[in-house]
Parts: structure tokens; C-alpha cells; sequence
């Protein structure tokens, strides 16, 4: 039977510093991402950048945006970009790709929960490979995800997944700032345990979330019996790493058991 995992890809591990898309590392975790899927892994790719690939289409806007009109302006253009990246990416591969655009409300349980599970399961029967991303456009404050790491975790509970790699520009959570060589990476949090004096709160440079996100979303997929890893996505082969090296891979692993 094939180990079915979630993995998310944060804005942070797309962007280069000047914020545009780093399509030479979009590009690695593509290859990575196949090697996985010949390795028995199936696979369902939780994708941020969308936003960040549309602000750098417009140099100019017709008026003055507030935040709300700009996600949708930015994620409306970017979104397109970015799926067709990726259908290019994975073409190279023979993998078909599917968009899957949701919203917070449609993890109530009732139909549209119940559609959107069918939906990435029959996508999954015929070996498509499900691209997850909120549908920032219709969406508004209230409504919306805290980020996409609540968002792939609800997805990994959705589809019942047996691991969800949660990949931004950090190797895992350390005991203090991770630029502080006195701070140790934590490798391995057992359930039950707090790690809330270690979470550094500041928000990601790029997108929505930040290791507090992260945190929280790891400890409550465990609590569900879901393994979570936090690791660095622009490290070089970090996806089969993890599988074929995972004791000399730099992250932070949530254990279920």
C-alpha cells in the first residue's frame, strides 16, 4: 500500500529575496516530488506562491488597493502562473496535474466536504496529482485560512494521510532564534509535549504563517495520529532525503507513537 503524504510548500521556499519566484527551486521540488511518486509515495502537493507570483506581474495598478483587493488582484493572476508552472514542471515527468481551489468553510462536514474529499480521491485513483491553494480570490478576512499550514492540515486529516511535511526556509524548531549558534534544532517532539517557550512569533517574510503556524498545526495533525515534518525546502534533495537519510537530514519530526 502506498504512504500517502501531504506536503506543503511555503512562499518562503518559492521566493527568492527580492520576492520573485524561485522557479529554479520550484523546479527541484518538482523532481523531488516525482522521485517520491516512483518510491510507492502518493503524493498531494499543498502549494503557497500564488500571491507572490501575481504581485510581480502588474508594476502598476489603476487605483490605490487596501489588502483584501490586492490578494484577489495578485492571487487571480498569480494563481494562474503558478499552476501552469507547475503543469509544465510535472509534464517533464509524464504527471498530471489537477487544481484544487478551496475555502475554510468547505472542511465543515456536509456536502461540500464530502465533495471535495470525493473529488481528490478519484484524483488520486487515476494518479493525478492534487495541487491544493485557497481560493484567495473569493475569499475575504473572516472566511479565510490562517495560512496554509492550517489549510494542508486539513487536508492531511481529509485524506486521511499517514505523513504531512510542512517545508518553509528553516531547518525545524529550535530552541531559540535559529540564527543564534547557541540554539539547538529540536529533531524529534513526542505527542504530549510543549515546545510553546521555543516558538518564535514573528510572522514569514513572504506569505501568512511562521513557525507559531506551524507549531500549532503540528501538534494538532499528531494529535490526530498524523506524523508532521518541519523541514528547510530550499536545502538541497530535501524531500528524499528525509526518506533515504532521515538521520542526518536536518528537521523537526512530530511522532504519532
Amino acid at each position: 500500500m502506498k504512504h500517502r503524504i501531504v506536503i506543503k510548500i511555503g512562499s518562503n521556499a518559492l521566493t527568492r529575496p527580492d520576492g520573485r519566484l524561485d522557479v529554479t527551486r520550484m523546479s527541484a521540488l518538482v523532481d523531488q516530488i516525482a522521485w517520491l511518486r516512483q518510491h510507492d509515495c502518493e503524493v498531494i502537493l499543498v502549494s503557497s506562491g500564488a500571491v507572490a507570483c501575481g504581485r510581480r506581474e502588474l508594476d502598476t495598478v489603476e487605483h490605490e488597493l487596501d489588502s483584501v483587493e490586492q490578494r484577489q488582484l495578485f492571487s487571480a493572476l498569480g494563481q494562474a502562473k503558478l499552476i501552469g508552472l507547475y503543469y509544465d514542471l510535472f509534464r517533464e515527468y509524464h504527471i498530471h496535474v489537477g487544481q484544487v481551489l478551496t475555502m475554510k468553510e468547505n472542511f465543515e462536514p456536509g456536502e461540500q466536504y464530502r465533495n471535495q474529499r470525493a473529488c481528490m480521491t478519484v484524483m488520486l485513483e487515476n494518479d493525478v496529482l492534487p495541487i491544493v491553494n485557497e481560493n484567495d480570490t473569493v475569499s475575504v478576512t473572516e472566511l479565510m485560512f490562517t495560512d496554509n499550514d492550517e489549510l494542508s492540515g486539513l487536508i492531511a486529516q481529509m485524506m486521511q494521510a499517514d505523513t504531512l511535511v510542512l517545508l518553509s526556509n528553516i531547518d525545524g524548531i529550535y530552541t531559540g532564534n535559529p540564527a543564534d549558534p547557541q540554539s539547538r534544532l529540536i529533531k524529534e517532539v513526542a505527542p504530549g509535549t510543549d515546545l510553546t517557550a521555543y516558538i518564535q512569533t514573528e510572522k514569514s517574510s513572504a506569505g501568512r504563517g511562521g513557525m507559531q503556524s506551524k507549531y500549532a498545526t503540528a501538534t494538532k495533525i499528531q494529535q490526530a495520529g498524523i506524523r508532521v515534518i518541519i523541514a528547510n525546502g530550499k536545502r538541497e534533495n530535501v524531500l528524499v532525503d528525509l526518506i533515504e537519510h532521515p538521520e542526518t537530514t536536518p528537521h523537526t519530526v512530530f511522532r504519532c507513537s
